[in-house]
């Protein structure tokens, strides 16, 4: 290498997050936060939207609302944790409700993390980084 040569930086590919929330604003907030951290990111209403965007290119991560109109967000994790082209996803529940027995139903039905809303903006892209960085998914 000559001396003012650099070694050429090489970056794995963005990691996919599907974002699944029937409250637009929510779907943007974090849409938007997760996409400015380098993220590629996917957007559902509902789950039935979100298992065909599954079934089309399965993501590395679902934020996955857990009160969603149609198939709820419990329903969908245990489909998606039950089926072994789905069941590696990382599946982190997004809830207003706060309350121990919420937890223990989403971890339950098979997700990997929970989170309550509203969403702390500065703490999430550090815990869906962390998620990623335990299954070895992740930026350099």
């Amino acid at each position: 290498m000559k001396p003012n040569e650099t070694k050429a930086h090489i970056t794995k590919p963005a990691a996919t997050i599907l974002v699944v929330d029937d409250n637009p604003i929510n779907l943007k907030l974090v849409s938007d936060l997760l996409a400015f951290e380098g993220y590629r990111v996917l957007k559902a209403e509902d789950g039935e939207q979100a298992a065909a965007s599954v079934e089309v290119e399965p993501p590395d991560l679902i934020l996955l609302d857990v009160d969603l109109p149609g198939i709820d967000g419990l329903t969908l994790t245990k489909r998606l944790k039950s089926d072994v082209r789905t069941g590696y996803i990382i599946i982190v529940a997004l809830t207003a409700f706060a309350m121990k027995a919420d937890r223990q139903r989403a971890m339950a039905a098979g997700c990997d993390a929970y989170v309550t809303k509203p969403i702390d903006t500065r703490g999430l892209p550090g815990q869906v980084a962390q998620l990623l960085q335990r299954r070895g998914i992740g930026k350099n």
